[in-house]
């Protein structure tokens, strides 16, 4: 069977073609390579589809700032690799990112049945989510393409529709409804043609893209409101353009309100070890023409002493139902010391970064990354032979530290609980 449909070739509904309507930020990745002009700077649009080269298009954020490189990736394997090394990085573009490699999966695996297509998932989410496990948009992407095929499926009456809340239900639960083909499920006259199940995993993956694009921006027209005119704002790691479909969530906040007239300047935490803040955050506000300056991580203690600090910001990997925030490690010690100097300390995220089945952020795995990474930072030894060292990616800020938690759906205040399943409560009806 030829799948080259799925490139844009041959292709009867259209998916993936280049006349085909696609999320704005597909059409400027591959338009204007990677960049959307906006007056004096540019956004840059991190992951996409690119359905002229039939393949996921990124932005090696592992070589910036120094170089601007575009990679395409076309297997699953190598979008596995793409989001371990950080190639592509920040919750919800790998969320995208990893919907995009399951739909990669599938091509690679040409499956001859419906059947075929649930046995491929079966092997392709579990594998996918457990790539970068803390981040709760990875899962939650590839669980929603999970569901758009079983439902795409359920229509024709072979299969059921996945349980959960947005796609929240893990591919291999134990309840997991019959697939097709299955000695419980046997073939049928009506049993769908397997392009069109991974033409619904498309469709699914590419709507994300599309939703985050336009949440993040809600969430940057919420979050404006904390940049003061004149202020000073302090963001630690990425949570920008880079690290969503195109507009970014703590960062979106600076872009809105960049574009309302504001004036204002950004302390940039380098963020140890990899300095996703030197390297990634100042590359893109220079970029948008925001004045931005890089701090040691250490330095921002001496800024909120001096007065020189009026809001810091920061993004989110995960949040649990009190309001405790999962994020780049040193997120926690950066909101103990607003608190001290009372100053405002604000959490951005989409609703799909918000995971209230766990109740405190104890629940929240924290991923442990490669010691050379502190050892050897970018291939230069830095610790001596046979010191050990520790490389947690991510810390918890409780919540009691947190001003506001600001979504696409609103800001939440403390108590967290009964606002964030309020809001959640909101993205369900929505998507019913």
């Amino acid at each position: 069977m030829s799948w080259s449909w799925i490139f844009g070739r041959g292709n009867p509904r259209g998916i993936g073609s280049a006349n085909a309507e696609r999320p704005k930020e597909v059409e400027l990745l591959v338009g204007d390579g990677g960049r959307e002009r906006r007056g004096a700077g540019r956004r840059l649009v991190p992951v996409a589809w690119d359905a002229t080269r039939g393949a996921v298009r990124l932005i090696d954020q592992t070589l910036l700032p120094t170089e601007l490189r575009y990679v395409d990736v076309r297997s699953f394997d190598d979008m596995c690799e793409a989001i371990a090394m950080l190639r592509v990085r920040g919750a919800p573009a790998i969320g995208v990112a990893g919907a995009l490699g399951v739909c990669l999966g599938l091509v690679e695996k040409a499956p001859r049945s419906a059947a075929g297509v649930f046995e491929a998932l079966d092997k392709l989410c579990p594998r996918m989510i457990a790539v970068r496990p803390t981040a709760v948009n990875l899962s939650w992407a590839v669980n929603r393409v999970r569901q758009a095929v079983e439902r795409a499926a359920g229509a024709r009456g072979t299969a059921g529709a996945g349980s959960g809340a947005n796609g929240a239900r893990p591919p291999d639960t134990p309840d997991a409804p019959d697939m097709p083909d299955s000695p419980n499920m046997p073939d049928t006259p009506d049993a769908p043609e397997p392009r069109e199940l991974l033409e619904a995993a498309l469709r699914e993956a590419m709507t994300i893209a599309e939703e985050d694009a336009d949440a993040c921006r809600r969430i940057g027209e919420y979050g404006a409101q904390f940049v003061p005119d004149g202020g000073r704002v302090l963001t630690h790691c990425n949570a920008g353009a880079l690290a969503t479909a195109g507009w970014g969530t703590a960062l979106a906040a600076l872009y809105v309100a960049q574009e309302q007239g504001k004036r204002f300047s950004v302390w940039a935490d380098e963020t140890r070890p990899l300095l996703q803040g030197s390297r990634l955050t100042a590359f893109e506000l220079a970029e948008a023409g925001i004045d931005v300056t890089v701090i040691c991580d250490n330095m921002a203690a001496s800024l909120m002493r001096a007065g020189r600090v009026d809001v810091v910001i920061v993004g989110a990997d995960r949040i649990a139902a009190n309001g405790d925030v999962c994020n780049k490690i040193g997120t926690y010690g950066l909101a103990c010391l607003a608190k001290m100097h009372q100053i405002p300390f604000i959490a951005a995220c989409p609703t799909s970064t918000l995971d209230l089945s766990l109740a405190t952020g104890d629940g929240i795995p924290i991923e442990q990354r490669d010691p050379r990474e502190v050892t050897h930072g970018f291939g230069r030894q830095t610790a001596p032979d046979g010191a050990a060292a520790h490389n947690p990616a991510f810390d918890v800020t409780p919540g009691e530290l947190v001003t506001a938690i600001v979504t696409e759906r609103g800001i939440v205040r403390a108590p967290y609980g009964p606002g964030l399943a309020r809001i959640m409560d909101a993205a369900r009806e929505a998507t019913d």
